[in-house]
């Protein structure tokens, strides 16, 4: 055998490893899940693109015995505690989230006890321990939604981002007690670059996720989830984007619109990018590895699965009950 036979047999090619996903796929009745900040070549083997609820509800839908997500950890969670018949794999086991991280639970239950008389209000991006202290959880996009199902005279906690909670409190003229988490990628993002890329580019809108920060949201032209800044590029007229959120949006904005051009904010001067760290840990061969051998594979308990599945349902009721009175 040769030299470049044996590096064959060793190291597939990417097509080739590509093809093998299809195979397995398949063969094992498993479904592709990507987060819209996973590398491009995943995202375009996927089955569902999407943000972190929406695939755990797709995939639900499914009948498919396998979940393969590629994401982080708090998203597989979510998806187990979805289809907690289903397994559920992750392509990297190290792939979690600095949001999620920053809300320890033992630290996060001592909070609300500090606060009594609060009801919990919970972002999608946390763990399956904090889904089950919370009343109901929120996504980005329904947030302001969930908050104003609220009385006024309710008190509320908000957890675990502050950015994205102090946006809400703007919103709904709320005062709600916010936990001190943050999104690492979304937060290292400055005023000084946004307004240099605005003062260098004055054609393009700026566009922003909520969990930045609030000056750099009061500078944008639009705020909204991952899959409402997609959507706005799609119906909006403008030609240019400056796009303060995590830069594997844009492989979706550019399939969707390529005559328009999109500008990450970066998160440092080093590069033009913002990428999440945990977020690429999920490589092409990594998602064929887990898929064939079924490993790493998130296990949640019964009773954890059943405490984080109420506050999601909850959200979901108000949700259908808001759109009914619509």
């Amino acid at each position: 055998m040769t030299q470049s036979t044996e590096t064959k047999a060793i190291f597939p090619t990417d097509s080739e490893i590509l093809e093998r996903i299809s195979k397995l796929r398949k063969e094992k009745n498993a479904i592709i899940l990507a987060h819209y900040y996973q590398v491009p070549e995943i995202q375009d083997i996927a089955d569902f693109v999407g943000d972190s609820l929406q695939l755990s509800q797709k995939a639900a839908e499914t009948k498919a015995d396998m979940i393969v997500f590629a994401g982080v950890h708090f998203m597989a969670e979510t998806a187990k505690i979805l289809s907690p018949d289903k397994k559920v794999l992750l392509p990297d086991l190290d792939a979690g989230c600095s949001l999620a991280d920053s809300c320890p639970p033992d630290d996060f239950k001592r909070f609300i006890d500090a606060h009594p008389g609060h009801r919990v209000v919970s972002y999608i991006n946390c763990s399956a321990a904090v889904k089950t202290m919370s009343d109901v959880i929120c996504t980005s996009s329904n947030a302001k939604m969930i908050v104003d199902a609220f009385t006024p005279d309710e008190k509320l906690i908000f957890a675990p981002d502050k950015n994205l909670g102090a946006y809400i409190n703007g919103q709904t003229g709320r005062n709600m007690v916010l936990w001190d988490g943050s999104c690492h990628v979304h937060n290292q993002l400055t005023d000084e670059k946004v307004i240099e890329l605005k003062i260098e580019n004055p054609d393009a809108k700026l566009i922003a996720h909520p969990e930045c920060r609030g000056p750099i949201l009061a500078l944008a032209d639009f705020i909204g989830s991952t899959a409402a800044l997609l959507e706005f590029t799609k119906s909006d007229s403008n030609k240019r984007y400056i796009v303060a959120t995590e830069g594997g949006i844009i492989h979706q904005m550019q399939k969707s619109s390529p005559e328009k051009e999109f500008i990450v904010v970066p998160s440092d001067e080093t590069c033009s990018c913002n990428d999440c760290p945990y977020m690429k840990l999920n490589t092409i061969q990594k998602l064929y590895l887990c898929l064939k051998n079924e490993t790493p594979e998130i296990t949640l308990d019964a009773e954890t699965i059943e405490k984080a599945k109420k506050p999601i349902l909850r959200m979901l009721e108000i949700s259908r009950a808001a759109n009914l009175i619509k």
